[in-house]
């Protein structure tokens, strides 16, 4: 199993924070354009929230996909999980933790856990390509989220 850590200081209250990285329409927003990812079913726009699920379409690797996660965990303004409960890997949990950390700013803090299938070639593809294209795909969206919640913020 991997786990790949994120940390990104916004300048905005924690409750826009918590609530922008839960919306749907935000997220398709700030994912690789490349990957044409799209919500197709569950709660497909606005906000997600407890024990909701959504299911994502996405382009990795030239290969189209789909993965159903659920909300697992959900307590607001602070944290909320998504737990896959469908999808091309063994397991993927993604945790999303809010603090305030400052006068007006936020940190926002990802854990994303994922394991890929198929024993040793699955654990050889973790370590040589999965984990740093989902520490990339993480940075990236949350660079863009930080950009949205700063520029509402002036």
């Amino acid at each position: 199993m991997i786990e790949v850590t994120t940390l990104t200081i916004i300048h905005a209250p924690i409750e826009r924070c918590f609530d922008m990285a839960r919306d749907i329409d935000i997220h398709t927003q700030t994912v690789w354009k490349h990957t044409r990812e799209r919500a197709i079913a569950g709660v497909t726009t606005g906000r997600i929230g407890s024990d909701d699920t959504v299911t994502f379409e996405a382009t990795h690797f030239g290969i189209r996909q789909r993965l159903t996660s659920r909300i697992t965990a959900y307590e607001r303004p602070y944290l909320f999980v998504d737990q896959m409960e469908r999808g091309a890997f063994k397991s993927m949990r993604h945790e999303h933790h809010f603090s305030v950390c400052g006068e007006h700013e936020t940190c926002m803090r990802d854990t994303l856990r994922f394991e890929a299938p198929m024993r040793f070639l699955g654990w050889a593809v973790e370590r040589l390509i999965l984990q740093r294209y989902m520490q990339a795909f993480l940075e990236s969206r949350n660079a863009k989220l930080k950009a949205l919640l700063e520029q509402v913020e002036t």
